[in-house]
C-alpha cells in the first residue's frame, strides 16, 4: 500500500473484465485438482474399504499377495499354525473371488466380488451385515450389496419391496449357473477393480467357486487382551514359513494403497494429472501476473522514481497473487461441491469433501499463485525508471 492505498487490489479492480477472467481461470485450476485429488481420494478409500471393516489385530497373507483383485491363496495350515503362538486367541478364513452375476433383466452377465467368511465368526465390522448373518448361515443364501453399481439390474429395489430375488452365479469358465437367493442388503460400495459384492457363507462359497476350503485368501488373527501386536508380528515373520506375510491392519492397507498408487495405470495416472494441474496453474497465473504488470510498468517505474524500493514493488505483486488465489478458490470450492455430488452419483465412489482436502487445496492454490508471483516479477525488477521516460 502506499500509506492507506491498497494498491494491489485497485489495480485488480480497475481491469473488471481482466480480472473477472483472470479469477475464472483460477477458479477451473482449483476445481481441477479438487476433482483429481477426489478421485485419487476415491481410488484409496475404495481399494481399502474391505481391510478398513475387517475384524482382527493382524492379518495373514500369501507371499504373493498383491491386492485384493489379484490375490493369492495360502495352505489353511498356516493359518491353523498362527494359534500356536503367544497372545493368539483365534483366527477366522476369508475368502476372496470374482465371479459372474447375470442380471436378472436383461441376462447380461457382469463381474461381482465374492466374500466368504465363516458365519459362526463374523469377520467384518459392518453393521448390516451382522444384522443378518443368520440368513447366510442357510444354503445358498447371499447378502448384495446395494451400493453396486447399476449394471446388476434391480436386486436392491426389489428387496426393499417385499421380494427375495433368485439371481445365478457363474463361475469366470462355467457356463451353468447356480441360483441363490438374496437373503439382505448391506452397503459398502463399488471400487475402481470392483464393481459390486455378494456375501457369503464359506460352504456357499465353496459350491459357487468350486474352490477348495483348504485355499485361505485373508486370515484375521485376533489377539488376546493387552498383548502388543508388534511383538506378536515380529515373532510370527520370524517363525512361519515364507509363503506367507503378516501385517497389522494399518500396514495391510498402506500396503494395498502402495499397490494401486505405484503399480496400477490409474494411481499413475491421477499423480500425473495432479502435478500437471498444479503446473497448467502455475503457467496460467503467471501469464495473469505478467500481463498485469507489463500493463502497470509505467506506475511502477513511476513508484520507483518517487523512491519506492524494489521490495514494496514485490510486495504488491504477492499481494496480487494472494488476492487472486482467495478470490478463485471460492467459487472453484463451491462448484466443486455440486461436481463430487454429480460424481458420487454416476460411479457410486466415495468422492466426499473434507476438511484436510479442502484445506490442502486452499494452500496448494496459495502456493501455486505465489510461484507465479514470483517468476512473474522479474519484468518488474528489470523495470528502470531511466527507460521509461
Amino acid at each position: 500500500m502506499i500509506g492507506n492505498i491498497p494498491l494491489a487490489w485497485l489495480q485488480l479492480a480497475r481491469q473488471k473484465v481482466r480480472s473477472v477472467i483472470a479469477l475464472a481461470g483460477i477458479a477451473f485450476i482449483v476445481i481441477l485438482m479438487f476433482m483429481q485429488l477426489g478421485f485419487q481420494d476415491a481410488l484409496y478409500s475404495s481399494a481399502t474399504q474391505i481391510h478398513q471393516t475387517l475384524r482382527g489385530d493382524l492379518f495373514l497373507l500369501s507371499s504373493q499377495y498383491k491386492s485384493l483383485t489379484s490375490n493369492q491363496s495360502f495352505p489353511r495350515e498356516r493359518l491353523y499354525q498362527v494359534l500356536g503362538f503367544d497372545g493368539v486367541e483365534s483366527v477366522s478364513p476369508v475368502y476372496l473371488e470374482f465371479a459372474k452375476f447375470k442380471n436378472p433383466d436383461n441376462g447380461q452377465k457382469y463381474s461381482i466380488y465374492i466374500i466368504g467368511f465363516d458365519p459362526g465368526k463374523p469377520v467384518l465390522n459392518l453393521p448390516e451385515v451382522n444384522q443378518k448373518i443368520d440368513r447366510i448361515k442357510f444354503p445358498n443364501e447371499v447378502l448384495f450389496d446395494r451400493l453396486s453399481r447399476p449394471e446388476f439390474g434391480t436386486i436392491a429395489t426389489e428387496f426393499d419391496r417385499g421380494k427375495e430375488p433368485i439371481v445365478e452365479i457363474f463361475t469366470y469358465t462355467g457356463t451353468i449357473g447356480y441360483r441363490v437367493k438374496v437373503g439382505g442388503l448391506f452397503s459398502l460400495g463399488p471400487s475402481f477393480g470392483v464393481d459390486g459384492n455378494l456375501i457369503v457363507s464359506d460352504s456357499t462359497f465353496a459350491r459357487l467357486l468350486g474352490r477348495d476350503s483348504r485355499d485361505i485368501d485373508v486370515g484375521s488373527i485376533t489377539l488376546k487382551p493387552g498383548v502388543d501386536p508388534q511383538k506378536v508380528l515380529v515373532n510370527l515373520k520370524a517363525n512361519l514359513y515364507n509363503d506367507v506375510q503378516v501385517f497389522t491392519q494399518d500396514g495391510f492397507i498402506d500396503f494395498e494403497k502402495k499397490y494401486w498408487a505405484e503399480r496400477t495405470p490409474i494411481g499413475f495416472t491421477l499423480n500425473l494429472m495432479l502435478t500437471m494441474g498444479s503446473v497448467i496453474g502455475v503457467v496460467i497465473v503467471y501469464q495473469i501476473l505478467y500481463t498485469n504488470i507489463s500493463n502497470h510498468i509505467v506506475a511502477y517505474a513511476t513508484l520507483k522514481a518517487m523512491g519506492h524500493t524494489n521490495k514494496y514493488l514485490l510486495s504488491v505483486v504477492f499481494q496480487q497473487a494472494f488476492i487472486l488465489a482467495i478470490l478463485g478458490y471460492i467459487p472453484g470450492f463451491a462448484f466443486t461441491l455440486g461436481l463430487y455430488d454429480v460424481a458420487r452419483q454416476a460411479t457410486k465412489l466415495p468422492m466426499s469433501m473434507t476438511i484436510d482436502k479442502a484445506f490442502i487445496i486452499l494452500i496448494a492454490a496459495i502456493a501455486m499463485c505465489m510461484i507465479s508471483g514470483a517468476l512473474a516479477i522479474r519484468k518488474l525488477q528489470n523495470a528502470d525508471p531511466a527507460d521509461i521516460f
